[in-house]
């Protein structure tokens, strides 16, 4: 490397025009001209040793090295972001913060009273809530920008540990007037006869529900229409696109006089909420605060 030396304008200039892949749009959300953008590029490439970008004719693109440099310099921002709200925190008189991600469009309705609980008992500790899917709650948790999160699968890979917190049994959700209602349970045979309304695996990964491993065990092409909420579910099923299930809790909740619950004939088809953390804890001003958060929701389990 030069005498130059990184800065933090090298490293946002570099970002933006990365996600421009423009020079003039570029520099205009940086409020500079388009010739100081191009210098700092070229002196963030001298320093690295390596070509960011690709310009030619057809445009301006990431190379490969770029796109990796990237994927790191986000970390960075993002690492850096933490730190301030980190700062500004304390500053206001908590300890730190703890952030939480739940499964977009399916909080559980328990979460609510254990996080009122969780403010009274802990209330130097401020606590922030952001719903996303599977896969950015995963990549949050690895970067350090999630302490903990929920979901409804194990499959979590290397790096996270799932543990179960609720079980749940599996209940099916249909429009009030369904000819499925005629069973006070169930039976599978039945319920896979219609069209079902799923939580899109793609957003909450492939649930951990023996209903789900039943329903990929039929000998049967299944008739399914993926949803982004349990809102979304609810009312397709309300309006009768399909039939749905959920775990009882989140259903009976939702308290609508369209929708009618009824469990499943087949017994014990259950329905787990997982809490997700990394294996290696950060090293936070939260860190003993995310340890009393854990405690209490096992105890509140024990309950």
């Amino acid at each position: 490397m030069g005498g130059l030396g990184l800065e933090l304008r090298h490293l946002r200039c570099f970002v933006v025009l990365a996600e421009e892949l423009h020079f003039t749009r570029a520099a205009e959300r940086l409020h500079i001209e388009q010739s100081p953008l191009s210098r700092t590029i070229k002196e963030l490439e001298d320093e690295l040793g390596v070509l960011l970008f690709d310009r030619d004719r057809r445009g301006t693109r990431l190379t490969q090295a770029g796109e990796v440099f990237l994927q790191d310099v986000q970390r960075v921002f993002s690492t850096l972001e933490l730190a301030l709200e980190n700062v500004r925190a304390v500053s206001s008189g908590y300890l730190g913060i703890l952030r939480i991600a739940v499964p977009s469009g399916c909080i559980d309705p328990r979460l609510s009273t254990f996080l009122a609980r969780s403010r009274e008992e802990d209330p130097a500790v401020e606590i922030r809530l952001t719903e996303a899917s599977l896969t950015e709650q995963l990549r949050g948790l690895r970067s350090g920008s999630f302490n903990l999160g929920f979901a409804y699968t194990a499959e979590v890979g290397d790096g996270i540990i799932a543990e179960p917190v609720w079980v749940d049994s599996v209940a099916v959700a249909v429009a009030a007037r369904h000819p499925l209602l005629v069973h006070k349970q169930i039976p599978l045979d039945e319920l896979i006869r219609y069209p079902l309304v799923v939580a899109d695996p793609r957003l909450f990964g492939n649930c951990d529900c023996t209903l789900g491993q039943l329903l990929r065990d039929a000998a049967v092409k299944l008739d399914v229409e993926y949803v982004a909420s349990m809102d979304m579910m609810l009312t397709l099923v309300a309006a009768g696109y399909g039939v749905g299930f959920a775990n009882a809790a989140r259903i009976r909740v939702s308290n609508r006089p369209d929708i009618v619950m009824r469990p499943l004939a087949t017994p014990n088809v259950i329905h787990t909420t997982y809490l997700l953390r990394p294996e290696s804890e950060p090293g936070t001003p939260a860190a003993i605060s995310l340890d009393r958060f854990i405690a209490r929701l096992h105890e509140q389990i024990d309950e």
